[in-house]
């Protein structure tokens, strides 16, 4: 993972905390737990860096209700 990369992972586990009103470890964890950033962000963050916090946070708060992670 190159610096660009782990910078957007950072800054989105803060988005959504901030956002989700939870603390960044517990979404850290709900993101590994669901295989959020390796197998969803990573991939896909040439597409996502350039939407909105907003449109992204949606994303993963969608990737996490269909693996029966409630925000």
């Amino acid at each position: 993972m190159d610096k660009d990369t782990f910078s957007f992972i950072i800054y989105m586990i803060h988005a959504c905390a901030n956002d989700w009103k939870q603390n960044p470890s517990e979404v850290y964890k709900n993101m590994k737990k669901t295989n959020c950033i390796m197998g969803f962000l990573v991939p896909n963050y040439e597409i996502l860096h350039t939407q909105s916090t907003k449109y992204i946070i949606r994303d993963i708060n969608e990737y996490f209700n269909v693996r029966g992670i409630s925000i």
